[in-house]
């Protein structure tokens, strides 16, 4: 027997898979906010500097 399917309920959930799959592709297009970005610019500058502060400079011995 052939299972019976509520054709409102099937529209709506075709609907929202490709409402969904277009906020997917915009989700990519547009990125993160730039709050966001600039939060992690700061976040990856300060990792760097600190990096950069704890290395030795073999330079300076050989002059």
């Amino acid at each position: 027997m052939a299972e019976i399917v509520n054709l409102r309920q099937a529209r709506k959930n075709r609907a929202r898979a490709e409402k969904e799959k277009t906020a997917a592709a915009n989700r990519v297009l547009h990125g993160t906010p730039k709050a966001a970005r600039k939060l992690e610019q700061a976040r990856r500058q300060q990792a760097d500097s600190r990096t950069e502060g704890h290395r030795l400079d073999d330079d300076l011995d050989d002059k």
